[in-house]
């Protein structure tokens, strides 16, 4: 059975937000059984030699599959699909966009809004300067997402796939303040559509009935 590495205790401003939540969910679309190994953040469980050799970097989530050891939101949970053949296509060219759409969520929109997210958690009031930029940036990535989605209901097939577990994670997630979301109701919509499934709601419910706030 997949045991999957995810937090037992973490900060309150993180709790709610953390990646764990995407592995969680798509086991959940998956209807894959698991078995949960709680971290204790503040208690330095992530600090450890034992589970430095699960993730390097020292992050939740990570899972280990009978001996297969992986790290990394975006990796598990391609790996999820292929395994289990489910939210991902099986042709190639349909997984590849699945691929496409997973990079896109972790690489060109997540950087902006996480940057930002970490401005505001530590600036002193003296960098509006880097704020303006990271703001521009994140209005630039928002905007074309918008457009890619404008005849779409999801980011990467006709399909919800991973993907969308990806990108409407960070969505949520790396966005702290709805004014900058809500000019583009497109990715409103979007975001809530894939927030309202059934699976996302039963693996929300039992990680803030498990996760305690630190």
């Amino acid at each position: 059975m997949i045991k999957v590495y995810g937090f037992s205790k973490v900060n309150a401003g993180a709790r709610g937000h953390t990646r764990d939540l995407r592995v969680l969910w798509a086991l959940e679309e998956m209807q894959s059984p698991f078995e949960l190994a709680g971290m204790d953040h503040p208690a330095h469980d992530l600090s450890t030699d034992a589970y430095r050799r699960l993730s390097p970097f020292e992050q939740i989530p990570s899972i280990d599959d009978d001996g297969l050891v992986l790290s990394e939101s975006a990796a598990i949970v391609l790996y999820l699909a292929k395994k289990s053949g489910r939210l991902i296509p099986s042709d190639l060219a349909g997984e590849t966009q699945v691929m496409r759409w997973c990079f896109a969520a972790m690489n060109s929109v997540e950087v902006p809004l996480l940057g930002l997210m970490v401005l505001d958690w530590t600036a002193d009031g003296s960098c509006g300067k880097h704020r303006e930029f990271l703001v521009g940036w994140s209005n630039r990535v928002l905007r074309n997402l918008e457009r890619w989605l404008a005849d779409r209901a999801f980011v990467a097939t006709n399909e919800f796939t991973v993907a969308d577990i990806l990108m409407a994670h960070v969505l949520s997630s790396g966005i702290k303040d709805e004014r900058l979301i809500a000019p583009y109701p497109t990715l409103v919509a979007y975001r809530d559509r894939c927030l309202a499934r059934p699976a996302w709601k039963r693996a929300f419910e039992a990680y803030c009935a498990r996760v305690e706030a630190a």
